[in-house]
């Protein structure tokens, strides 16, 4: 029988609304990150650096670019002949078939797949946030306090408490209650989605609640498991975390990469973050490039100006473009004599020549003020912007745009021009 001390499941079925036109053809998880890795990244690298060798990978909506980029594990060392990765999306089963209706329902339909290793205990994990965590470290600390749960969790402003899952804990950490984003929070102890459940425990949680509709840790696992009188715990995390799902914060995650010091390091030596790599041509600067404060992916050709910007892989800017505080995602071509103002665009984008995003004053977004803010510019993968148009603040664009869509080649700020068959 094999046994695995720890094995981690990681949910990446999420569609990440909140990231837009973003999200709307791949799962959050496999959006790109920091010029050449993608969201997903992150977990899988901490669990090969904290020695956990065995994850499933729970996906649901647009899981292609992700299955594929996973593939097999071999960038993260999880090709592994027993354990390794495995990406468990929802199946047909005999008796009933049905998608993943929560967090904890995903987990539950995979028992089988945790029973086969046997395992002591099971990390559950989020893969839409950028960290760096041990996890071996929270492992000592769960057996230590002889916990059946431990939950991460991480201080946060009094005034953000609210938006959060909160702990109350006495002086040894165990946790006395918990309130599922409370109107008056009575601690700052946010739950930041990370657990450590004993096998046993999380096992009986789940068949006992199964039948309640789309189960979930937050509001019934762990509630189940406190009302028993299972010890749970908090496990304080100190370090960087950040929660990308809004594309303010993923665009702020993103410029945090390029500091003078960045908070968030991607060179450290002894934690290696792992990405599956295209084999690609370094990076091409013409003499008529500069660049500042900048990350610039592998197999990118710059000709114009680049500052305070991150670039993926394989992207080109053309002779006399200025890109400023934007982020430019895979294979996406920008012409010549652009200006590109704090822009997310997304991969494979084709922009014309004499193109401008991101001009004139801020103006709410039309359609979905609470995604489109901050006064990015959004576009969506596969786009393409004709030549000579403007583009204001707070506008999307996502499909094939020709001239004929910009009244006198403008696109007011605020405006959103999703083609039809996009979303």
């Amino acid at each position: 029988m094999i046994r695995k001390e720890m094995i981690a499941m990681l949910l990446a079925g999420g569609q990440g609304s909140r990231l837009g036109v973003l999200t709307s053809k791949v799962a959050k998880p496999a959006v790109a990150f920091g010029g050449k890795y993608r969201i997903i990244d992150f977990p899988l690298s901490n669990c090969i650096n904290s020695g956990v060798d065995t994850v499933g990978v729970l996906t649901q909506y647009q899981p292609l670019r992700l299955n594929t980029h996973i593939g097999i594990g071999i960038p993260w060392d999880l090709d592994r002949n027993i354990g390794g990765v495995t990406v468990l999306p929802p199946y047909e089963k005999s008796t009933n078939s049905e998608w993943y209706t929560g967090t904890a329902n995903a987990i539950y339909q995979n028992i089988e797949y945790m029973e086969s290793f046997n395992p002591e205990y099971v990390l559950i994990l989020s893969g839409d946030h950028i960290y760096k965590m041990d996890y071996e470290v929270m492992l000592d600390f769960h057996k230590e306090k002889g916990a059946e749960v431990t939950i991460a969790v991480m201080p946060v402003p009094m005034e953000e408490a609210s938006r959060f899952g909160i702990m109350i804990t006495d002086e040894d950490h165990r946790i006395t209650e918990f309130e599922e984003k409370p109107e008056h929070p009575r601690s700052n102890l946010a739950s930041m989605g990370i657990y450590i459940f004993n096998w046993k425990t999380l096992k009986e949680a789940l068949i006992t609640m199964a039948d309640q509709p789309a189960l979930d840790f937050g509001k019934h696992v762990i509630p189940y498991c406190h009302q028993k009188g299972a010890p749970l715990y908090a496990y304080e995390f100190h370090g960087y975390w950040k929660d990308v799902g809004t594309l303010s914060s993923y665009w702020e995650a993103n410029m945090e990469l390029i500091d003078i010091v960045p908070v968030f390091n991607l060179y450290e030596e002894y934690w290696k973050i792992y990405t599956k790599s295209e084999i690609l041509p370094p990076q091409y600067f013409a003499d008529s490039s500069k660049v500042e404060r900048c990350i610039i992916g592998e197999g990118s050709d710059v000709y114009g100006e680049v500052y305070n910007s991150v670039i993926g892989c394989g992207v080109t800017i053309g002779k006399g473009t200025v890109v400023r505080d934007s982020i430019i995602m895979n294979q996406t071509v920008i012409g010549d004599g652009c200006e590109l103002n704090k822009a997310i665009i997304a991969e494979n984008v084709t922009i014309g020549n004499n193109v401008k995003l991101g001009v004139g004053e801020e103006v709410p977004n039309e359609t979905a003020p609470h995604i489109y803010n901050s006064g990015i510019v959004t576009v969506g993968e596969k786009s393409i912007i004709p030549d000579g148009v403007c583009v204001g603040k707070n506008a999307v664009i996502s499909g094939v745009t020709t001239a004929a869509d910009y009244e006198n080649s403008y696109l007011a700020g605020g405006r959103t021009l999703i083609k039809a068959g996009e979303q």
